[in-house]
């Protein structure tokens, strides 16, 4: 049987790791070819260690595994013109895009009072300019295809309040405003764009002393461990998890990438165990 998306190309912005590598590997298992591209390095803000060349170089080798095509480029989405060159370059090579999955996240913590204008700047251009900027690149390929799909990453901090997180509260809300006037402004090109809404995904970016230390302010840094603060994580959902998995959101990139959801476009699709049922 033939893959759900057999023959397509594929764009995954942050695709070094975490749910970005998952999103490149799920739709490679599935029979697209990949257009890789991540920044690989450290912003200064964020509070914990990000990918490197190397974790992208495991993603292409992962990819290659599985007998798909890849193009990978270390690129920052905050840069529109090193971006676009990516982009570009790789539907030069691949033949053509059909898929764009504008997944390339950070996070961070503060207070709106406390933080600071880097802290600020810095998430607003990451998750949510650096959403548009992909999707900006995307589009004259997509056009030139005839269509194609656009999954971009927001969360559930895109439709509620949470304390601590007010800059990446406001950066995935907007996120949410992009997705709906892409779905309105692109539909007569064939072009369908969605979005999906995790919950806290066991990946890097929550697994890791900061963001312990946001859940635990109460416990000594020693004991602030995967297994003691997965309770805490699981008292946010409805469902009995901590967390999901990459592959979950993957699964459901795949099916709003597929022919399945031919006709599905401006939908918040929440892959969140219920927790904005809360």
């Amino acid at each position: 049987m033939a893959g759900r998306v057999e023959g397509k190309v594929a764009l995954v912005t942050g695709a070094a790791r975490g749910q970005g590598r998952s999103h490149a590997l799920r739709l490679a298992q599935e029979g697209a070819d990949i257009i890789a591209v991540d920044l690989a390095g450290q912003i200064d803000s964020v509070p914990y260690a990000m990918s490197t060349p190397a974790d992208l170089d495991e993603t292409v080798r992962q990819v290659e595994a599985l007998d798909r095509r890849i193009v990978a480029r270390q690129a920052d989405v905050r840069d529109f013109s090193a971006l676009s060159t990516a982009v570009d370059e790789g539907v030069a090579e691949l033949g053509g895009l059909d898929i764009v999955s504008a997944n390339a996240g950070i996070f961070s913590f503060g207070t709106l009072d406390a933080l600071t204008d880097e802290e600020w700047n810095d998430m607003i251009a990451v998750n949510l300019t650096g959403v548009w900027h992909t999707v900006k690149s995307a589009i004259p390929h997509l056009r030139a295809n005839g269509g194609g799909s656009v999954i971009l990453t927001s969360s559930t901090a895109g439709l509620l309040a949470i304390e601590n997180i007010g800059h990446y509260v406001s950066a995935k809300h907007g996120v949410v405003g992009l997705m709906k006037t892409a779905a309105l402004e692109l539909a007569r090109d064939g072009i369908r764009v969605n979005s999906v809404h995790p919950t806290s995904v066991d990946t890097d970016m929550i697994q890791n002393a900061a963001t312990y230390a946001l859940f635990a302010p109460d416990l000594p840094p020693d004991e602030r461990t995967k297994d003691v603060l997965a309770p805490r994580f699981q008292a946010m959902n409805v469902l009995p998890v901590p967390w999901v998995e990459p592959v979950d959101i993957s699964n459901a990139v795949l099916w709003l990438a597929s022919d399945e959801a031919r006709y599905v476009t401006g939908l918040e699709l929440k892959v969140d165990a219920g927790q904005t049922l809360k």
